[in-house]
């Protein structure tokens, strides 16, 4: 499958589904920590969608240049104040390569999971090490796989269940890790509806495919507030960093 591109119907509503991420209370504690990671910068973010993260942490004075790979995400951010100082690559996380190198490359909102491979998750980790210089880190936040919470017998579960949002996961092959996620959403008035398959993947999966590109684990938190990570965890913060 490859990796998934969001298109022109699901980037214009982007921002008014995920509204809650843009709270000062969630973003404050993201840029933080990746403002003190990035250490004066230059930054990449893989997958920079429509700038959530990257125009304040750009504010805040650190360089950020993004890559993205569905044009209709990169016309949304062009629309937004701030934009024009954050330089964005059209082209696909796994492979496309952006000038110069970089103190840290992020890659946020489980977002590596809609690279739907294996092999191709791992050329992200590549991809993302051939970016940084030595010492530098590359942090990835994912959830961590809720298979535990489907109850036996059954393939999938109602994860959100709110007026205006309704979201079904199916986990369709448990030998590739392919799961689908599925949203009833009532936006400005109408009903949105999308599906789209993702590759969950394992932290001990990380760690092996960032040893393989030439990283090491340094830290791993349940989230952005550097909460201990424990099998209990349903959500982690992982940074990996290039060795000498």
């Amino acid at each position: 499958m490859g990796s998934i591109t969001w298109g022109r119907d699901i980037a214009e509503v982007y921002d008014a589904t995920y509204s809650a991420q843009f709270a000062p209370s969630v973003l404050d504690r993201i840029v933080d920590l990746l403002t003190e990671l990035a250490r004066g910068g230059p930054a990449l973010e893989f997958a920079i969608g429509t700038g959530r993260v990257a125009i304040p942490l750009n504010a805040r004075g650190i360089p950020v240049h993004g890559i993205e790979l569905s044009p209709h995400m990169v016309e949304q951010f062009r629309a937004k104040p701030g934009a024009d100082t954050v330089p964005v690559t059209t082209g696909d996380m796994t492979n496309t390569r952006a000038p110069g190198t970089f103190k840290l490359v992020y890659l946020v909102a489980n977002t590596i999971m809609n690279v739907t491979t294996q092999d191709e998750q791992l050329r992200v980790f590549a991809n993302a090490a051939a970016h940084l210089e030595t010492g530098g880190c590359f942090v990835v936040e994912v959830i961590v796989p809720q298979l535990r919470s489907v109850p036996p017998g059954e393939t999938r579960r109602v994860f959100t269940l709110d007026p205006d949002h309704v979201g079904i996961e199916t986990f369709d092959d448990l030998v590739e890790q392919i799961a689908w996620s599925h949203h009833w959403m009532e936006v400005e008035g109408r009903l949105v509806r999308h599906s789209a398959p993702y590759r969950y993947v394992w932290p001990s999966e990380l760690d092996l495919m960032a040893r393989l590109a030439g990283l090491r684990l340094r830290d791993r938190w349940a989230g952005w507030d550097q909460a201990p990570f424990t099998s209990k965890s349903v959500s982690q913060v992982a940074v990996f960093e290039k060795a000498s």
